[in-house]
């Protein structure tokens, strides 16, 4: 009996509440209203906030609300701002009703608007005649857009409204502000080819049922952030002139935001996507943040144009996201650190060659795993030159990763006057100090746990610190070498992935060291008369490896670092040859044999042929000696010869068989030889590696 009687308290309890929290507006208390309006913010204010408004189709409302609302919003001075916050509204709201009917390609503006709301409403008709006239013209059948648009003065404001019916807003240009803080929509709302002269703000707001605002135009800031879109939106063909803000939204049901104009910035920052999310053809000219969002469906951006960096950071990927086609000017990047994706369940598709190179993360670490899926990605979809580009991506920031290391100040061990010098204050120095002696750090994150040592602080010096409990001379030195090898493999073929770049290395050499085996070969200063080649055999031999050289130093140019690559090449290529050249003109040459060439041929026909096994000295058998003669100094071709034996030495394969003969030879110009032999070993290991990375079905075969 008690239990009956507190369940029949409690169910008559809760209508009385709601009745009294929400009184019923009538047409009485709506005229009391219209006539005097209240002051807020410095603008009078129709308040109608809190009521039930009963807008259904039997209601004896509708009809007069719609009558002195319409006509008591367009007064000649400045309208009223219509404040529906807190309210139910039941029943259908058309907003349409409420404007100010105007004819779209008319001449006669309405005298009850400004001048600015009238050069804006100029402009739209000039733009909405053009877009109708193009279609004429091209024969496209357009869609049944309205002849004419609705003028709604007010501001409007509906903070934590409910309204039960759907909201129509369509067709209708809202000159004042639009702030729609938390309010609920159970059948949706649609304002399409709607625009919004001022902010407008639907922040927290709960769509229920879809959102329809195709075509629509937002001047001014737009909020939808922390909004609930149960039933999907459609976007398509909008027009955001400044920022948007979709932040933290749920967006349950297919959204679509295709031929968006993006003019401000995009936030999408940790919103939730649960079904396919549209963007193609869309064009972003700020930039677009989709950082730590979560996408349950397909993520489509093909076409799409970015004039700035599109942030990815911490984004959960579950299913595809596909950037086909899609333009990247060069300021623009997709920064995905932090990234996640199921390589068994994910696909990243995009332009293949191109979208590789528009990946970026800031360092390697917490990013390894993520780089090698993308690498993994692009090689299952046999995109190969994007996957090498990941790759060498990742071993570019290795390698910044060990120079920070070589080069850096260790914050575990340095004193406070080393920390000074890298960017701390002293004050800053000294809290790192006494908190390593604490606890060690673990990572150079670890610094912003350091009283005083804010964010502006830590990128001030994150690229100049690192953070090890010791770091020996051995094993400094031993990073030192690896560093130095990756360094070349980065520089000088951009770590495997540039077949381009890795040929043009061997046509700069090639010319080079036959430019030194001509010198040597040619040029013998002490002997009295001095043998000299002749001049014309210069300017032959000068011509073609210059050639040569340009063609290698053109293809140099592909590298991301050309000046570097050219002084790690010259390193190889300069030094020790000049030093072993240098000592060959201070010896001079008195020995037997100094009329005759130091290198021979092989007699027997000349022809293309390899030379794997082959070495730059002949054996000292007389089968070889047999076989072998002298080159002859007094042909015109002979300059050949000495780039023919720079490729044998160099590639393992040239013309003809040209080597050094095995007596009465300096030991130093054997010694350039076998220099020379011994960087072609090298050269054709990594000719023939980049080749496997770049060649597809070789690249399949071998790295997945």
């Amino acid at each position: 009996m008690g239990i009956g009687v507190l369940i029949a308290a409690l169910t008559w309890g809760q209508p009385a509440q709601a009745a009294e929290s929400h009184p019923l507006l009538t047409v009485d208390l709506l005229r009391q209203r219209l006539a005097a309006p209240v002051q807020r913010e410095g603008r009078p204010t129709l308040d109608l906030r809190n009521y039930t408004i009963d807008l259904r189709a039997d209601s004896a409302l509708t009809d007069s609300f719609y009558r002195l609302l319409s006509s008591g919003l367009q007064r000649p001075a400045t309208a009223p701002t219509l404040d529906l916050s807190y309210a139910v509204v039941q029943g259908d709201l058309d907003l349409q009703r409420l404007g100010q009917r105007e004819p779209l390609y008319g001449n006669n503006l309405s005298p009850l608007l400004s001048e600015a709301g009238q050069a804006q409403l100029k402009r739209d008709r000039t733009r909405l005649l053009q877009l109708n006239r193009l279609s004429q013209s091209l024969l496209i059948q357009g869609q049944n857009s309205s002849q004419q648009i609705y003028v709604f003065k007010a501001p409007l404001v509906a903070v934590q409204t409910r309204f039960t019916g759907a909201v129509q807003g369509g067709d209708t240009f809202f000159l004042g502000r639009v702030l729609a803080s938390g309010a609920v929509f159970d059948q949706g709302l649609s304002v399409a080819g709607a625009r919004f002269n001022r902010a407008v703000d639907f922040s927290g707001a709960d769509f229920r049922q879809g959102v329809q605002a195709k075509g629509s135009l937002f001047f001014e800031t737009t909020r939808f952030d922390q909004g609930q879109f149960r039933s999907g939106a459609n976007f398509q063909g909008a027009e955001f002139k400044a920022n948007a803000n979709f932040s933290r939204a749920v967006l349950a049901g297919e959204t679509n935001f295709s031929r968006a104009q993006w003019q401000g910035v995009a936030d999408f920052a940790r919103t939730t996507w649960q079904s396919t999310a549209f963007f193609m053809r869309s064009y972003f000219a700020r930039a677009l943040f989709f950082t730590e969002a979560r996408f349950d469906g397909p993520l489509v951006l093909r076409q799409t144009r970015f004039g700035e960096p599109v942030n990815l950071r911490n984004v959960m990927l579950g299913s595809e996201i596909d950037l086909g086609d899609a333009l990247f000017p060069p300021s623009a990047y997709l920064n995905v650190a932090g990234m996640e994706f199921s390589l068994e369940q994910t696909q990243i598709l995009g332009t293949p060659g191109k979208i590789g190179r528009v990946f970026s993360v800031p360092q390697l670490a917490g990013n390894e795993t993520l780089l090698r899926n993308l690498e993994r990605n692009f090689r299952r979809l046999e995109q190969i030159s994007d996957a090498n580009y990941i790759a060498y991506t990742a071993e570019r920031l290795r390698l910044k990763a060990w120079q920070q290391r070589l080069l850096g100040t260790n914050i575990n061990t340095a004193p406070v006057a080393a920390l000074v010098r890298v960017g701390f204050t002293e004050a800053q120095a000294m809290a790192v100090v006494q908190q390593r002696q604490t606890q060690p750090f673990i990572g150079i994150e670890g610094v912003l746990g350091v009283a005083g040592v804010d964010l502006a602080a830590y990128v001030k010096v994150r690229d100049r610190i690192f953070a090890l409990n010791a770091f020996p001379l051995t094993r400094r030195l031993t990073l030192a070498l690896q560093w130095l090898w990756l360094g070349g493999l980065v520089v000088l073929s951009r770590y495997g992935t540039s077949f381009g770049l890795t040929f043009g290395l061997g046509l700069v050499a090639i010319p080079t060291f036959a430019l030194m085996f001509w010198l040597v070969d040619r040029y013998r200063r002490r002997r009295m008369p001095p043998i000299l080649p002749p001049l014309a055999e210069g300017l032959w031999l000068g011509g073609g490896c210059a050639v040569l050289l340009g063609l290698g130093l053109n293809a140099l140019r592909s590298a991301d670092y050309p000046l570097l690559a050219l002084g790690f090449l010259s390193v190889l290529l300069v030094p020790v040859p000049a030093l072993l050249i240098g000592l060959v003109l201070k010896q001079g040459r008195y020995h037997d044999l100094m009329d005759e060439s130091y290198f021979v041929e092989d007699g027997s026909l000349r022809q293309l042929r390899l030379l794997i096994a082959r070495l730059p000295v002949i054996p000292k058998f007389p089968f070889f000696r047999d076989r072998y003669t002298y080159l002859l100094l007094d042909r015109r071709w002979n300059w050949l010869n000495y780039l023919d034996f720079s490729i044998n030495n160099w590639l393992k394969f040239g013309f003809n068989d040209i080597r050094l003969r095995d007596q009465h030879v300096p030991g130093l110009i054997t010694a350039l030889v076998w220099y020379q032999w011994g960087l072609g070993l090298l050269y054709t290991a990594l000719l023939l590696w980049t080749l496997s990375r770049t060649i597809p079905g070789l690249n399949l075969l071998i790295y997945f």
